[in-house]
């Protein structure tokens, strides 16, 4: 049994010298291990904390930056937003312009159309495709043709309203989208170490797929800024040409209004002048007519009185004729007797003759009379309705610059 329990071995002296010297080495060893490693980490800890601040101060400094980029193309967008919706507010006040002088072009139409019905209901030989016809029609072409013209610049300039504030939208949308980042980036900015609310988001370390690159990004807004301008520009160039286009469609409606206003005054002045020589040839036939009834009844006179002459004669040699014997005698009484009732006879022969003439003539004048009084209404009638009718309805048109 004693000699199943062994003392522990002995060491030297010498051994347990170098056991102390090699606990001292290797505690020492130890501890310049651990003081290096101290004094890396410090140095890693100084050199990580300045370089996470220069870090941070670089992305500072590039939401800064991100910042005052999204800030000048908000400020470009915003300033073509403001350029695009006035043209736009311009644009829609030529609109009304248009819309006022096609709607301005009812009434001359119904007028110059109206002139023309009036015009047909001339009688005779004055329904005659004169030349206030001509122009009359050609008024209505005019005002047609104007009326279509209007029409489709104002066709054109709905579409350019419509393309504007498509433009608009546009720009309104990438303006909006510029409002969410710049107050996403203005807060990310305001975030420090010492900020509250911030925490870990393993899952925002990432690129997301459907970002775009700076270039893309520019190449966008800047796209949005040219179709603006394209539309402003078109659109200023619209409202030159209906600034043209009104004033040219005025001065033609003003021009073929003042033609057709001048040829019925011509034509008008022409079938007074007419019905003026027509009264002056009708009070002339009236006057001869009434000298022609006098010469009829002089004429008729006249006849009547060789009556007592004719028996006087044939009394006188219807007396002789009893003479009694020889003092039946052919003598120059007797055949001067003769003579004279062969003379009354003949001159009334010629009388009664002069007095067909005379009554043929008087029907003659009555028929003229009656013609020139018919023309002269006929011609009344053509001045009732180009002067009253016409003329007076003309002085509504009102050919005005919208």
């Amino acid at each position: 049994m004693a000699k199943l329990i062994q003392a522990p071995p002995k060491f030297l002296p010498q051994e347990w010298r170098l056991a102390n010297q090699t606990r001292y080495a290797s505690s020492e060893v130890q501890r310049i291990n651990s003081e290096r490693v101290t004094a890396e980490s410090q140095r890693l800890v100084d050199e990580i904390e300045k370089r996470t601040q220069k870090t941070q101060k670089d992305v500072n400094k590039k939401l800064e930056q991100r910042i005052a980029d999204v800030k000048y193309w908000d400020d470009e967008l915003n300033r073509k937003l403001e350029e695009l919706s006035n043209e736009t507010d311009v644009l829609l006040t030529y609109k009304v312009r248009l819309e006022k002088a096609i709607e301005s072009c009812n009434e001359p139409l119904r007028i110059a159309q109206q002139c023309l019905s009036n015009r047909e209901k001339r009688v005779g030989i004055d329904l005659v495709h004169d030349e206030v016809e001509r122009e009359l029609i050609k008024e209505v072409e005019v005002i047609h043709g104007v009326s279509a013209l209007l029409q489709r610049t104002l066709e054109q300039t709905n579409e350019q309203i419509r393309l504007n504030r498509s433009a608009k939208y546009y720009l309104e949308k990438d303006l909006k989208d510029k409002f969410t980042a710049l107050k996403l980036d203005d807060y990310c900015s305001t975030l420090s170490n010492n900020t509250p609310d911030i925490k870990y988001t393993p899952n925002s370390v990432k690129i997301e797929g459907n970002s775009v690159t700076p270039e893309d990004w520019e190449e966008f807004s800047n796209t949005n800024i040219l179709k603006a301008d394209k539309q402003k520009n078109n659109s200023l160039t619209l409202r030159t040409l209906i600034d043209s286009i009104l004033s040219q469609t005025a001065e033609d409606l003003r021009k073929q209004c003042e033609t057709v206003n001048t040829a019925m005054k011509n034509r008008l002045k022409e079938t007074k002048a007419a019905k003026n020589k027509l009264e002056e040839h009708l009070a002339k036939v009236m006057e001869e007519v009434s000298s022609q009834e006098k010469n009829i009844d002089y004429l008729k006179k006249a006849i009547n009185d060789k009556e007592a002459p004719m028996k006087v004669a044939e009394t006188r040699l219807e007396t002789r004729t009893q003479r009694p014997n020889v003092e039946l005698c052919r003598d120059p009484a007797q055949y001067r007797l003769i003579r004279e009732v062969h003379e009354i006879t003949t001159n009334v022969e010629r009388l009664q003759e002069m007095l067909a003439k005379a009554e043929a003539e008087l029907r003659g004048l009555v028929r003229s009379q009656l013609s020139l009084e018919e023309e002269i209404e006929v011609k009344a009638n053509t001045v009732y309705i180009d002067e009253v009718l016409c003329m007076q309805m003309r002085e509504a048109i009102s050919i005005n610059n919208f």
